[in-house]
C-alpha cells in the first residue's frame, strides 16, 4: 500500500497538470481480463526478465527463450505485405501517430486509435474493445509519436483478438519466450517502425518501464491486463527501437487498417 501510496504521491500531480487523469485511471488500471485467465491479486511481487542490452542482429518473428518448443503462431492476413526501404529521416511530427501494432509471432494485428477516443455510451472513458489505444497524456517523454526520443505506449484489453496473447505468454516463464521477437508499428506518415521485445514486467504497479530510459532511447510499450476490471497489476512488454524503414507507395489498409472500436460489455 505504501508503494501505490508513493507512485500516486509521484504521478498525480504531473496528470493533474496534464488534465490526463481520466484517462490514466480508465486506460492503465481499469481493464477487463477473461476470467480464463486467472486473477492475479494487487498483492503479487513485481517481476521483470529482459533481454541481453546488444539488439540481436536481427529479432525472431517466434518467441524464443528456454524450455520446451512451442509452435509459433503464423500471423493470417489478407492484406499484401508492403515493401520497406531503409532511409533517414527527420524527426516525425507529433501527428505521426500509431496507426497498427503487429506481433506477428503472437497473432496480434490491431488498429490503433487515441486513447481519448470516447464514443457515447462508454462509461468513464474505459478502453475500448476490438483495437489497441495509444496514451495521450501532454507533460510527459513516455507518450511520443514513435520516431521520437522517449516511449511509445500501447496498451488493449486482454482479450480474444487483442492482447490475452500477451498475457499467456506471460504465465509460461514469466515470459521469457517473448523477449526477441518481432514488434512493428506502423504510423499515419507511412513509416514502419521495427522493435524487439527486451523485457517482460509482471505485475506492474508503476510506470518505470516508461520512463527509466538512457538518453536518446526510443522504446515501446504494450500493456494489458492481468486480471478483471478494477485489478491494478498489469502486464508490461517494452521493446527496443531496431529500424526504421520508410515505405514504398503502401496499400493504406496495410499502413492504417480501418478501426472498428467497440465498447467492450
Amino acid at each position: 500500500m505504501a508503494r501505490f501510496t508513493r507512485l500516486v504521491g509521484r504521478i498525480v500531480p504531473a496528470l493533474l497538470i496534464a488534465g490526463g487523469v481520466t484517462l490514466l485511471a480508465a486506460g492503465l488500471l481499469s481493464y477487463t481480463a477473461p476470467p480464463a485467465t486467472g486473477v492475479v491479486g494487487s498483492s503479487a511481487s513485481a517481476t521483470a526478465i529482459a533481454l541481453s542490452p546488444s539488439p540481436a542482429a536481427s529479432p525472431t518473428e517466434g518467441p524464443t527463450g528456454s524450455g520446451s518448443v512451442r509452435p509459433t503462431p503464423v500471423l493470417p492476413t489478407d492484406r499484401p505485405t508492403p515493401t520497406p526501404t531503409s532511409t533517414a529521416r527527420p524527426t516525425p511530427d507529433e501527428d505521426a501517430v500509431a496507426t497498427r501494432v503487429v506481433v506477428p509471432a503472437l497473432d496480434i494485428d490491431l488498429p490503433v486509435v487515441s486513447g481519448e477516443l470516447d464514443p457515447p455510451g462508454n462509461p468513464g472513458n474505459y478502453p475500448l474493445c476490438d483495437v489497441a489505444q495509444y496514451l495521450t497524456v501532454q507533460g510527459v517523454d513516455w507518450d511520443v509519436v514513435p520516431g521520437r526520443e522517449g516511449t511509445t505506449y500501447l496498451f488493449a484489453h486482454a482479450r480474444e483478438g487483442m492482447f490475452l496473447p500477451l498475457l499467456l505468454e506471460s504465465q509460461r516463464e514469466d515470459g521469457a519466450g517473448m523477449l526477441g521477437a518481432l514488434a512493428q508499428v506502423y504510423t499515419r506518415d507511412e513509416i514502419l517502425y521495427l522493435y524487439e521485445i527486451s523485457v517482460v514486467k509482471r505485475h506492474a504497479t508503476d510506470f518505470d518501464l516508461a520512463t527509466d530510459l538512457e538518453e536518446g532511447e526510443h522504446r515501446l510499450i504494450l500493456q494489458t491486463s492481468e486480471g478483471p476490471s478494477g485489478t491494478v497489476p498489469k502486464l508490461q512488454v517494452a521493446a527496443r527501437l531496431i529500424d526504421i524503414q520508410e515505405l514504398d507507395d503502401p496499400d493504406p489498409d496495410v499502413v492504417a487498417p480501418e478501426p472498428h472500436p467497440r465498447i467492450c460489455g
